[in-house]
């Protein structure tokens, strides 16, 4: 069950994190679509990498499914990269749309990444 979730979840990684990508991409050309929303929106998909992570770890923990060590690699890489991003954020003022624009772009293709590293059930 934990496993269905996760990969349930795992959609909405990526859904939402490109979301949060392209609107900051916008957002750096168009004032109109800078809003407090964009903000509460990049935060919600960029904590669900964690969970999708506790998912991933609870899954393997109860289930025992047979996971290759690069999809864990990609969810771990996932989650230090949002932490880099976050982190960054000051320094880099003056490009934060850019900043999370792209990070969420690339946040979105390693949830891709992974995805498609998963072995086929069955």
């Amino acid at each position: 069950m934990v496993r269905d979730i996760h990969e349930w979840f795992a959609w909405f990684v990526i859904a939402s994190n490109g979301v949060a990508g392209v609107w900051a991409l916008v957002a750096h050309r168009n004032h109109r679509a800078r809003s407090p929303m964009l903000w509460r929106w990049t935060t919600v998909a960029q904590l669900s990498i964690v969970v999708e992570v506790f998912l991933g770890v609870a899954g393997t923990r109860t289930a025992g499914p047979e996971v290759t060590s690069i999809h864990m690699f990609y969810g771990f890489i996932a989650m230090a990269s949002t932490v880099l991003i976050y982190s960054y954020r000051q320094q880099l003022e003056e490009w934060r749309y850019l900043l999370y624009g792209f990070g969420g772009l690339f946040l979105m293709g390693l949830g891709i990444r992974a995805l498609f590293l998963v072995p086929a059930a069955g």
